[in-house]
């Protein structure tokens, strides 16, 4: 799956001119956490968020007086950035503007990443320079609810596909059986032998239960057991 396949094409966005306490009216009207701020010509110049607006002379939740010590020997641009975030009037003031954007190809994966890297909850999607959509956080989440149990075709997999397949889940990790202790029978697969963890043969039992075709999983498992003076 890709970006287009789970984003918001209807984008609420706001103009780097709206006034602050407009684009607060706009994320409270349309209950959103955050929003793009597209200009004139299509193009996303920022992201106003939350988070952006936390920290208010009207609300007066400024924290001038709780600076950390490293804070101090900043120079004055951070103290004037910091300024203009508390008291400026317009959007343009206070919004990220260090975008980070992606593409409607763009594959599931590396919207994850990009997510999780940059901490952030949305990420626009561009085309050709304009904004097409929006992914969010609550998008991936939306799309993997959304995922069926069963896997499409009609053709069932063999408990020898089965079994091939999730030997090569478990290749090359070190918490997986030896292989000799998996036997697949009418889609069980059996697990046998000594687990080393609790968290090694759970591991096991996700790897199994991922496989197509997989209808349970049944352990037979022992604890391991240290031979005495080992």
């Amino acid at each position: 799956m890709q970006a287009s396949d789970v984003m918001t094409a209807t984008v609420i966005s706001v103009k780097p001119e709206m006034s602050v306490r407009d684009a607060a009216r706009v994320l409270a009207e349309h209950r959103i956490s955050g929003a793009p701020v597209v200009d004139a010509r299509g193009r996303v110049v920022g992201m106003i968020s939350e988070g952006d607006l936390l920290h208010r002379t009207e609300l007066g939740t400024l924290t001038e007086g709780r600076r950390s010590w490293w804070l101090d020997l900043t120079s004055a641009d951070h103290d004037a950035a910091n300024y203009i975030k508390a008291h400026g009037r317009t959007v343009q003031d206070v919004m990220t503007a260090e975008v980070t954007s992606i593409g409607e190809a763009t594959s599931l994966s590396d919207v994850a990443t990009v997510l999780e890297s940059r901490h952030v909850k949305r990420v626009p999607v561009l085309r050709d320079g304009q904004l097409v959509g929006i992914v969010s956080r609550a998008n991936l989440v939306q799309a993997l609810a959304s995922i069926t149990d069963e896997p499409g075709g009609d053709a069932s997999p063999s408990d020898r596909d089965i079994r091939a397949m999730l030997m090569g889940e478990l290749a090359g990790h070190k918490w997986a059986f030896a292989g000799r202790n998996i036997v697949v029978r009418d889609g069980v697969v059996h697990l046998w032998g000594s687990s080393w963890s609790t968290d090694s043969l759970r591991a096991m039992c996700v790897a199994a239960e991922s496989i197509p075709g997989v209808k349970r999983v049944e352990d037979h498992t022992e604890p391991y057991q240290m031979m005495p003076g080992v």
